[in-house]
């Protein structure tokens, strides 16, 4: 086995670990500056609900990454503090919040509503980003 090689996954573990936390990054630099975009280019109640859509996208991709978190360490870890209980409640009432939202926006305004739903969007441009990042530093690293 080469030695340079067993050097070199443990920087390739520690980089990939931190794909969320760079996607939560990315995912709020996104909805900062796209939601002054919108605001600019469509007005104030689109803008508004793409805000709030951008909002509730990075809390649910946060609340789904430590649920995803909470239930591995549940099945890994025999002696774990995480209740299973807990980890599908929040799960359950994290869609069950982005619902009453949903339906309160789409209830006041349909153009902010709209608004809402192109902000819900904005993690999968996150993850494309992360995946060029991940793409680029495979090519550059040699991961």
């Amino acid at each position: 086995m080469n030695p340079t090689a067993a050097n070199d996954v443990p920087d390739a573990d520690r980089f990939y670990a931190g794909a969320i936390r760079r996607i939560l990054r990315a995912l709020a630099i996104l909805a900062v500056v796209s939601t002054g975009l919108v605001l600019l280019k469509w007005g104030l109640a689109i803008g508004l609900g793409f805000a709030a859509g951008a909002a509730v996208s990075w809390f649910n991709f946060h609340s789904l990454a430590r649920g995803v978190d909470g239930l591995a360490s549940r099945i890994v870890d025999a002696q774990s503090n995480e209740r299973g209980r807990s980890v599908v409640f929040r799960f359950v009432l994290r869609y069950l919040l982005v619902g009453i939202l949903a339906y309160a926006i789409f209830k006041g305004s349909s153009q902010a509503f709209r608004g809402f739903l192109f902000g819900l969007c904005l993690p999968v441009v996150a993850m494309l980003f992360e995946a060029a990042y991940e793409a680029y530093a495979a090519l550059r690293r040699g991961y």
